[in-house]
C-alpha cells in the first residue's frame, strides 16, 4: 500500500470521490449509521491515503491544532472492509501519527474514537480520557496520544 498526504485544495476529483465513496461504505452503509459525513470540515484537513493499484483502500483526516479539537487530531480512520485483513488500519494510523509528529512537534493528538476499537488505539499509544459518549449513535471515547519527538 502507498501512502500520499494532500491538502484538500491537492486531491483530485478522483480521488475526493474514492475518499467520500469510502467513507460512506463504512460509517453509513456498513455501520449502518445515517449521518453527515460531509461536515464542511474535509477544506480545513490534511487527507492521508492509502492506495493500492491507484484506488484508495485506507484514509484517515487530520486537523491542526484548533481546527477541530483543541490539539492536533485524526478522523475519519476507514479502512475498506475488503482490506482489513492486511493490517492496513494500523499502517495508515502510524503514517497518519508520523505526519503528525512532524508538523507539530510535542504536542498531544486527539481522537475521538468508536469504543469497540479502544485495544486498537492502546496498541498504538493512545489513552482513554473521560467517559464514553455516543457520537451519531456510536459510543465513542476520546483518547490522546503524547508526541514526544518529531519522527525521522
Amino acid at each position: 500500500m502507498k501512502i500520499i498526504t494532500k491538502t484538500f485544495q491537492e486531491l483530485t476529483t478522483t480521488e475526493l470521490y474514492q475518499i467520500l465513496q469510502l467513507r460512506s461504505e463504512v460509517f453509513v452503509v456498513e455501520q449502518d449509521c445515517v449521518y453527515q459525513d460531509i461536515d464542511g470540515k474535509d477544506e480545513k484537513a490534511l487527507h492521508v491515503m492509502g492506495t493500492k493499484k491507484g484506488v484508495i483502500v485506507a484514509y484517515t483526516r487530520m486537523f491542526r491544532p484548533g481546527d477541530y479539537f483543541k490539539n492536533p487530531s485524526i478522523g475519519r480512520v476507514v479502512v475498506a472492509k475488503e482490506e482489513r485483513k492486511y493490517g492496513y488500519g494500523k499502517v495508515i494510523m502510524q503514517a497518519s501519527i508520523d505526519e503528525m509528529s512532524k508538523r507539530f512537534p510535542k504536542n498531544t493528538i486527539e481522537l475521538s474514537a468508536q469504543t469497540y476499537l479502544l485495544k486498537f488505539y492502546n496498541g498504538l499509544g493512545f489513552v482513554a480520557q473521560g467517559e464514553e459518549y455516543l457520537e451519531d449513535g456510536i459510543p465513542h471515547v476520546r483518547m490522546v496520544k503524547k508526541i514526544e519527538k518529531p519522527a525521522s
